[in-house]
Formats: C-alpha cells, structure tokens, sequence
C-alpha cells in the first residue's frame, strides 16, 4: 500500500563504475554504427548495389578476373 507521505519511488543513483561501463558500451556502439555506415552506407540507402563492385583495389588482378565472368 501507498503511504500518506508521497515520497514515491527513489532509485539510488548509479556509481561510477556503471557510469563508466554505460559510457563505454554506447560510445563502442556508436563507433561501430558510424564504420559500418561509411562501409555500406552507401548500399543501405540504395544508392549504390551491392553487386556492382567490390571496393578493393587490385592492380593487375582484372585480367584473371574478367576469365572468369
């Protein structure tokens, strides 16, 4: 039951090691989306297929390449 002193709910707040921990953990999330945004941004947003190359450079390698398709 409710108390007549309308105190509520009072978290404790969060150390620093969670504090820490939290920060880490979304700032590491964040990193990860920005990378693979600049890797497959591009795809993802249907500018550009995923089959139209492949990005690397590989000097010489286009004539053993084209054999095969």
């Amino acid at each position: 039951m409710a108390g007549h002193n309308g105190s509520g709910f009072n978290p404790h707040l969060p150390g620093f090691k969670h504090k820490f921990l939290a920060t880490t953990l979304g700032a590491t999330m964040w990193f990860f989306i920005f990378w693979r945004a600049r890797k497959d941004g591009a795809k993802l947003l249907g500018l550009k297929h995923p089959w139209d190359g492949h990005d690397h450079d590989h000097h010489g390698h286009e004539a053993g390449h084209s054999e095969h398709h």
